[in-house]
């Protein structure tokens, strides 16, 4: 069975690119596309995916951060993977506190999404190889 994804990012390349890139995988489906976080919200609760990449900074709408608080809130069985270009313990602690199991930097190459990808969806937490060892722990 595949692993669905939905993929919560404002800046329309990103989206698409990471879209596209998942798609292509064996064994994972993209179920949705979201520009917002509120459409994020949506599309979750229409399609139940097993993970939600979230971007942490998008419109004002509903932030990422606020997303993911609504989206673990209700849907616990639903992982989400924050994406961000913030490297600041603040933000990793904030999201993982509102329920993300996983927190990459936007600037991970596609196999350590996919690794991340798998580690939640298999029970665990994937902090990106990119930070800071001490923010990791």
């Amino acid at each position: 069975m595949a692993i669905r994804i939905i993929v919560a990012e404002d800046h329309t390349l990103i989206r698409e690119t990471l879209s596209s890139f998942l798609q292509d995988q064996d064994g994972i489906e993209v179920v949705g596309r979201a520009k917002d976080g509120a459409t994020a919200v949506e599309l979750t609760e229409r399609f139940q995916p097993d993970v939600v990449i979230m971007d942490i900074s998008m419109p004002p709408v509903l932030s990422g951060l606020e997303a993911t608080q609504w989206i673990c809130g209700r849907w616990p069985d639903v992982k989400v993977i924050a994406l961000s270009m913030h490297r600041h313990k603040q933000y990793v602690d904030q999201m993982l506190k509102a329920g993300a199991r996983g927190y990459l930097l936007k600037d991970c190459d596609f196999d350590e999404l996919l690794t991340a990808i798998h580690a939640v969806v298999e029970g665990g937490i994937y902090i990106s190889s990119g930070l800071d060892s001490s923010i990791r722990k």
